[in-house]
């Protein structure tokens, strides 16, 4: 299978060392000018990879469009601007493959509904999601994930084709739950990482049990399966996310509480302000999001923001 990977940092080179692994013809495309790319050409590797000869280098999005398969891997917050340059091109026929998790921050829209508003050109639409972190995965640790799409006959393409020992597929089957949920588990890191600052490491199990109901609620009420947020894509994603130290949303709401820099992209500062301005869209309650969008954005103190979470009326454990 000829595959462009569009995006050249952690996570996509990775993507295109594990397709040229499994045997496919690989070109990754990086923007002119990028450091990521730049440090490809110049080492044929970064921190996590080294990439195999085969692999095509470019920054010429025109060459890197003509494969058959394209894999985004940006950020999602500049995935609009992204699927702009895209437009441009003729893409008919093609498959797309999303493998990021998040939401658009202003809109809270979902990133498959971004590309299917931006790009004219008839496509077939898919994501990719699901646990894994590139530090374990590039020494053979195995793990998980998930391709989900409203195409059938892609989505068994796909996972036919990017199956191995190393990554076991599953066939998605609710867009609106696969997509939200593989957004919304970075917030639930970032608090998990906040209670690491404040040494309440005790409270995760909760915060996991808590979490994911929460966000099981807004999936239904969003039209998707509620059963969706307990698989692969978000309570599956828990232990890469609320635990390993590969983290950078876990990493990111530790150094917060503690008042300390971090410089890597952590995915769900930007889904917090989404999920909570979908919580008031679809009239869902949200209280875990809302704490975590108290602390970093309004400047409330950790300790206070744990206290009024804590001091809520008391509920049924399976309020709706």
């Amino acid at each position: 299978m000829k595959i462009s990977v569009l995006g050249c940092g952690r996570w996509g080179s990775f993507i295109a060392w594990y397709c040229n692994h499994i045997g496919h013809d690989v070109t990754l495309w990086g923007r002119k000018g990028s450091s990521h790319l730049t440090e490809l050409e110049k080492t044929r590797g970064n921190t996590y990879v080294t990439l195999d000869e085969k692999i095509v280098l470019t920054d010429a999005l025109q060459k890197a469009v003509d494969a058959p398969f394209l894999i985004i891997s940006v950020s999602s917050q500049s995935l609009r601007s992204f699927c702009t340059q895209l437009d441009a091109y003729d893409l008919s026929g093609k498959t797309l493959l999303l493998c990021m998790k998040g939401l658009e921050e202003e809109s809270g829209k979902r990133l498959t509904q971004i590309v299917e508003e931006i790009i004219r050109s008839p496509l077939q639409l898919a994501v990719w999601v699901g646990p894994g972190h590139v530090q374990e995965l590039i020494v053979g640790i195995p793990n998980c994930m998930v391709i989900d799409s409203h195409y059938e006959d892609t989505k068994h393409t796909l996972i036919n084709a990017l199956s191995s020992n190393l990554i076991r597929f599953y066939f998605g089957e609710d867009l609106i739950g696969t997509e939200i949920g593989a957004a919304a588990k970075n917030v639930i890191g970032i608090a998990a990482g906040m209670l690491d600052g404040l040494h309440l490491t005790s409270l995760k199990g909760a915060l996991m049990s808590r979490g994911t109901r929460e966000i099981s609620r807004l999936i239904a009420k969003m039209g998707g399966d509620e059963l969706t947020a307990y698989g692969l894509c978000h309570l599956g994603d828990y232990e890469a996310t609320l635990f390993s130290a590969h983290s950078h949303n876990r990493q990111y709401g530790e150094a917060f509480v503690q008042g300390l820099p971090f410089d890597s992209l952590a995915e769900g500062v930007s889904t917090t302000k989404a999920l909570c301005l979908l919580g008031k869209q679809y009239d869902v309650d949200m209280p875990i999001c809302r704490t975590v969008y108290s602390i970093l954005f309004k400047g409330e103190r950790p300790e206070d923001a744990l206290n009024a979470l804590f001091n809520r009326d008391l509920k049924s454990e399976f309020y709706r």
